[in-house]
């Protein structure tokens, strides 16, 4: 893996959303962050989507409450829910980037952010190995993935001075980083894209041992964050051999998470009162232990 850019994925901030974090000095020490739920490959009565607890346990271990944010619900209901919750986690997952519930809400909520924060508004999206190829695509406006090499692997990343000495030793030397995708955005044709070249700056490539391709980037001027690979494996999976639970592994879980929890700390959007927040969170339903069935997560949060 290379750097290709100084700038520091969970310190800095550039461009215009830099410019609103130094100047506004309150914060919401109540953040709600909305996780978008995706299609069951295998629906049955009552199952129809997920989510991945481990997405939920992160942000909640960093000082958020979540509310999952279900598919194939009207527009309307996705403008509401915006203006309720201070930012949104794309997971990741195996629903179709273009066609499925999963990509039409992550577009809505990928457009309300863009036109929020253009006008002053701060709301940060994080998108995680789908969720990171889903921001590609929506920014894109076309699929410029490619096959990788990379169903199953932990591995090592570069990091710049900016970074403390500890977590930067660890991750430029251990395997702590899971790669769970077959699919990736390659160098190449990154750089091919005038949109995507516009848009976002690269922070880390990695490599499959054929192709150069990008493990982590974020929006040059607004908080939008991706990461091709899993910090929340970490620290809440234990189903795969290659999934790291090393000191320094867990550190990198909370640390990435720690940082998209503070940027959602800087939105102010929120539900009428604390009764109608209530309705909406995670709380209202219950994870089933989805591993002793075989999955790779080991929770699953099941929805109509």
């Amino acid at each position: 893996m290379r750097v290709l850019s100084l700038a520091c994925l969970l310190i800095a901030l550039c461009g215009i959303h830099a410019a609103v974090s130094r100047s506004d000095k309150r914060r919401n020490d109540k953040p709600i962050i909305g996780i978008l739920a995706q299609e069951l490959k295998y629906p049955k009565p009552k199952r129809n989507s997920y989510i991945a607890a481990s997405y939920v346990k992160t942000l909640e271990a960093a000082g958020a409450r979540v509310v999952p944010v279900m598919i194939n619900r009207p527009e309307e209901e996705y403008h509401q829910l915006f203006h309720s919750i201070n930012g949104i986690l794309f997971p990741g997952g195996a629903a179709n980037l273009l066609t499925s519930g999963y990509a039409k809400a992550a577009h809505i909520f990928y457009k309300l952010a863009l036109k929020a924060n253009c006008q002053g508004d701060y709301f940060p999206i994080w998108g995680t190995c789908l969720g990171f190829e889903q921001l590609l695509v929506i920014t894109s406006g076309e699929k410029l993935l490619c096959r990788t090499n990379t169903r199953g692997v932990s591995l090592p990343l570069e990091f710049t001075q900016d970074f403390p000495p500890d977590m930067m030793t660890a991750l430029a030397t251990e395997n702590i980083t899971v790669n769970f995708h077959k699919w990736s955005i390659s160098m190449e044709n990154f750089t091919k894209n005038e949109k995507l070249r516009n848009f976002y700056k690269v922070l880390s490539t990695n490599t499959d041992g054929n192709i150069e391709f990008i493990s982590t980037m974020e929006a040059y001027h607004f908080p939008v964050y991706g990461t091709q690979w899993h910090p929340e494996k970490n620290a809440f999976e234990w189903s795969r051999t290659y999934y790291p639970h090393t000191p320094s592994a867990i550190k990198t879980t909370f640390y990435m998470t720690d940082f998209f929890v503070n940027e959602a700390k800087k939105n102010f959007h929120s539900f009428a009162n604390e009764e109608d927040a209530m309705k909406h969170l995670i709380y209202n339903h219950k994870p089933v232990f989805s591993a002793a069935f075989g999955s790779s997560f080991q929770q699953m949060y099941y929805f109509e």
